[in-house]
């Protein structure tokens, strides 16, 4: 009989928590937002803690609250509002593109 598969939090990831970008600083870590800011879900690999599922990578939510070290962030998935649970280092701002008139 074969082995079961194994199903962890990381489980068919490898290719989203591949290190590609620049190395975790404190800057990043100790940032603040403001609640109603819009923030998109970048996950950090070097970051176990509070890592959002792979679902909401790149995912563009807005900063509800704080709840100690970690952001409440509000996502929509489809029809579905949801609450997430997340550190600073797995948030980054989204960039305002003024368009030319």
């Amino acid at each position: 009989m074969a082995n079961k598969k194994a199903k962890g939090k990381r489980s068919r990831s490898r290719r989203l928590l591949k290190r590609s970008g620049p190395k975790l600083t404190v800057n990043k870590l100790v940032r603040e937002f403001e609640t109603g800011q819009k923030v998109v879900i970048t996950m950090d690999p070097s970051v176990h803690s509070t890592l959002p599922h792979r679902r909401y990578q790149g995912k563009v939510g807005t900063v509800t609250g704080k709840q100690g070290a970690v952001f409440t962030v509000d996502v929509n998935l489809g029809n579905l509002a949801k609450k997430l649970l997340l550190s600073a280092a797995h948030l980054t701002p989204v960039k305002m593109v003024a368009l030319k008139a």
